[in-house]
């Protein structure tokens, strides 16, 4: 299975870019990783919705342009379902199991995603009513995919 994640913004701390490594090479027994960057919108301060609205725009403008068609669209929104590691994994093992081959996971910046982005999505997964750093964020759900596929083979994971 090929996952794909597409993100806003660049990885600025060494710390989170060295987490993400290891998790790519944990995960390369498992799949073909792809990390996608896509350029965030500077967002002035006490911005209007407006402003805040295009800035959105503009950015799922670029998310978009990387998801190729056929592929299962998870965003990452703080709407969207909670679900615990199992069913994760359980979730990732049906979509493979109904011939989908490519799975793309999309963390938005600092404001979200766009309407058009969440749109497309065929499934909205929320890791908590909190927010989180979009760095952050990407270190965690590398290990909670990393974690699926330890589940869905029946290796030891902690609990």
């Amino acid at each position: 299975m090929k996952i794909t994640l597409i993100t806003v913004g660049k990885i600025k701390e060494k710390f989170f870019a060295d987490a993400i490594d290891e998790y790519k090479k944990r995960l390369s027994r498992y799949c073909k990783l792809e990390i996608i960057q896509v350029a965030d919108e500077k967002t002035p301060d006490n911005a209007s919705e407006i402003a805040e609205r295009q800035i959105k725009d503009k950015e799922g403008e670029r998310i978009i342009s990387f998801i190729k068609e056929g592929a299962y669209v998870t965003a990452l929104a703080i709407e969207g379902e909670m679900l615990n590691s199992v069913e994760l994994s359980e979730k990732i093992s049906s979509l493979g199991v109904r011939g989908t081959s490519h799975l793309v996971f999309i963390i938005g910046g600092s404001l979200g995603l766009s309407k058009e982005v969440l749109k497309r999505a065929d499934y909205k997964l929320s890791f908590s009513p909190m927010t989180f750093p979009h760095q952050l964020m990407r270190v965690i759900l590398l290990e909670q995919i990393y974690r699926s596929y330890r589940i869905i083979n029946g290796e030891p994971y902690h609990k």
